[in-house]
């Protein structure tokens, strides 16, 4: 069944209401198997996300979350959480992978959520 812009908005405003954080994971995340990264000094943490208004059926993070990162940790897919613990995963994306050598930052600059498929 297509759905029209406007369906597509509709559905990725919802979305936008419940994804309030953001995660990082070490490999495509599962309700049952989240690989999300743990640990570090200042240890790692999900970080609150906000949207802005679906768009011609794509939706776009409004600001820009900074995640502390343990070293030895290469992240590869960014999560979209209900929460700041615990919650459900809603969606995921994939990244280009990075390598923490030592402690460091990870900062989401761009996440889309597009249902032009």
């Amino acid at each position: 069944m297509p759905y029209t812009t406007e369906g597509k908005n509709a559905m990725l405003d919802a979305l936008a209401a419940a994804a309030t954080h953001m995660g990082l994971h070490t490999a495509a995340p599962s309700t049952g198997t989240p690989n999300e990264v743990t640990g570090g000094s200042p240890a790692y943490a999900r970080k609150a996300n906000t949207w802005n208004a679906a768009a011609g059926g794509a939706l776009d993070n409004a600001n820009a979350p900074v995640f502390d990162v343990p070293g030895g940790t290469t992240v590869t897919h960014v999560g979209f959480w209900t929460a700041a613990t615990a919650g459900t995963l809603l969606a995921y994306a994939a990244v280009t992978n990075e390598t923490f050598g030592g402690q460091g930052t990870y900062t989401v600059t761009d996440a889309d959520l597009d249902l032009n498929g």
